[in-house]
Formats: structure tokens, sequence, C-alpha cells
């Protein structure tokens, strides 16, 4: 059995949603979503799709598509609200809509969910009975870590069965000088030094721990156009680091590839786990 275990995902979310006049940018959901679908297909890898319900709903074709090149299709809120905006009667009402959403275009059954912005943390735990009490089985939510926006320090670095049965896989991290960060994802995954993450890549599967990721449709998108994205209070400095590097970002990919690394779905990463 292949140890080495990376598990890809996709945050498939619109950008432009959020943005001031957003919908006046170029829609390119579908034209990236298609571009990882194609290096899945040439890799013969199958991953996760963590789908914002707005999306399903603005591109019911694009979820098929997902779904018919064999993909999971979880949840990923239904209008990409992060969970301290909520409470847990409106994330009850969020998460319903979600499900009801990638069901209605085409999933045959929804187990997942990562919130958004990693926004599960020891004030928003609350979370975890209802997407239990929603038939989630597991989630992938929690960066444990301190971070400017949302962590969760003490949580540890390996899934947990959380008391209710949710299954919490938190987000893979390691140290860069004095920071702690998820170097296997979108901006940071553009940004390090390729070198530092390739090591961090080689650490876990040293000593058989996954690592896993997260990307979205923009992280690959180098002829997007310029604006200021929501949610980083118009930093000029994170607003280019929003951009920087998407060109080599397939390429980054199948450099770790070369570790000879298996892609799989998260549910199918879940069913084999010992917790």
């Amino acid at each position: 059995m292949n140890k080495n275990i990376f598990l890809f995902s996709v945050d498939l979310e619109d950008v432009r949603e959020g943005v001031l006049n957003g919908e006046s940018y170029k829609d390119r959901v579908v034209l990236n979503t298609l571009k990882y679908l194609d290096w899945l297909n040439k890799n013969n890898f199958k991953c996760t799709f963590f789908v914002v319900g707005t999306v399903a709903v603005k591109y019911p074709d694009l979820i098929k598509e997902i779904i018919n090149k064999g993909h999971e299709i979880a949840c990923h809120s239904y209008n990409h609200d992060s969970l301290d905006k909520q409470t847990p009667s409106s994330f009850k009402q969020d998460i319903e809509q979600n499900i009801n959403a990638l069901l209605k275009n085409g999933a045959s059954e929804v187990v997942g969910f990562r919130a958004p912005r990693f926004s599960l943390t020891p004030n928003t735990s609350w979370a975890h009975d209802v997407l239990n009490n929603a038939g989630i089985k597991y989630s992938s939510s929690v960066l444990p870590a301190k971070n400017p926006l949302y962590g969760w320090g003490g949580f540890g670095f390996t899934p947990k069965k959380m008391p209710n049965g949710i299954i919490e896989i938190p987000i893979t991290v390691d140290k860069f000088g004095p920071l702690t960060v998820p170097f296997a994802g979108g901006i940071y995954f553009r940004c390090l030094p390729f070198i530092f993450i390739k090591n961090s890549f080689k650490k876990n599967f040293a000593i058989n721990n996954p690592v896993l990721s997260y990307f979205h449709p923009y992280d690959l998108d180098s002829d997007q156009e310029k604006f200021m994205h929501a949610g980083i209070d118009n930093n000029k400095i994170y607003n280019f680091l929003m951009y920087y590097n998407r060109k080599n970002m397939l390429k980054r990919l199948d450099s770790i590839l070369e570790l000879g690394v298996e892609i799989k779905p998260y549910a199918a990463y879940v069913k084999n786990l010992p917790v």
C-alpha cells in the first residue's frame, strides 16, 4: 500500500462573490475547474471537491461533470460565510441548503464538509453537532495552529473522532521560521520556497502522515483580471500574493507527484482510519 497519501482537494467557489461589482469581471470558474479535472484525469487520480452551494446552483453542468469523472462532492457551506459569522441555527439552515443543492445537481450522497477559511475553532466547535445531525461523517475544517484569521492551536495534527462521532481531519501544517503554515494549500503552495514545500511533504510521508491540501479555481489562473479580493481588508500585499506564481501551480503539483504520491477522495481515506 502506498503510504504517501496526498489528500489533494479543490474548494470550489467563485472568487468574485463578495467583491464589489464582482459580476462585472469575467467568469473563470468553469474554465479553471476543467483544468484541474484534466490534470487529475491525466494522472488517473480522484479527489474531493468541497463545493459552495451557490456555485452548484450556478454551474449544475460542472457539478455533473465532476461527478461523472468519479470525484467526491462535499460541502463548503452555501454562501461561503465563516462559522463565526453564523449561529447554530443559521448554520443548520446553511448546511441543509448546501447539501440539498449538491444532491439536486447530481451528488448521490454528501458526507464531507470544509468550513470557509478553516473557521472551525474552539469558539465554533458547536458546528460538529450541527454537521452530525445533518448526516455529515467527516470534516476538514481546522487549522491546527495560531493564524491571523482562524486557528485551533491545541487541536493536534492528526485526525480525531469528536465526541459526537464526526471525524475531524486537520489541515497539514509545518514550521516556516516563526510561522506555522498550511504549506500544501493555495497561496502558501504557490508563494513559499518550493524546496521547503517538498521537504515538508517528505517529512510527513516519512512518518506515514497524509498531506492535506486545498486549492481554488483561481490558484492556477494566470489570466484572471486584477481586482481587490474580498476578506483581506484592502491589503495590497495580500492581494499581490493572491495572484503570485499562479502560472507555476500545476508545475509544482507535477513535481510533488514525483514523490510517488497517491491522491484519493477524503471519504475513501476516512473509511480506513483507525479512529
